[in-house]
């Protein structure tokens, strides 16, 4: 049974801090590109951020690119997402799927994150 379970997620301030952790089973986790996508209310799917199998290479979108740092640690089948310099703007359900650019069949169940003073 494939899942990716998310966590982390929770009310913050803005300006404030969250890191998301992603894990991963059922699957060779390491031969996957992965992605973070986050979907804000009453708004559609916006990609954030990928990462290659090996996490050599990073890959964000502009609106959170020098904010957000996406990694991975094979050996314990978990991605993360480092949230820095949290906006209102951030404030969605988070996502943890696989693929980098171009996304395939796998996605967790999200994590909430509000940012909000």
């Amino acid at each position: 049974e494939v899942q990716l379970v998310e966590s982390g997620g929770g009310l913050v301030q803005p300006g404030g801090s969250l890191r998301l952790s992603c894990a991963a089973s059922g699957f060779t986790f390491s031969r996957y590109d992965m992605s973070w996508v986050r979907q804000a209310p009453g708004k559609g799917l916006e990609w954030v951020s990928g990462i290659n199998s090996g996490g050599g290479m990073t890959f964000y979108a502009d609106s959170v690119k020098g904010r957000f740092t996406i990694s991975r640690d094979n050996a314990k089948n978990t991605l993360y997402l480092q949230m820095n310099s949290l906006t209102p703007e951030d404030t969605a359900v988070y996502f943890c799927a696989s693929g980098a650019l171009v996304l395939s069949g796998y996605w967790g169940q999200g994590t909430q994150v509000t940012v909000s003073s």
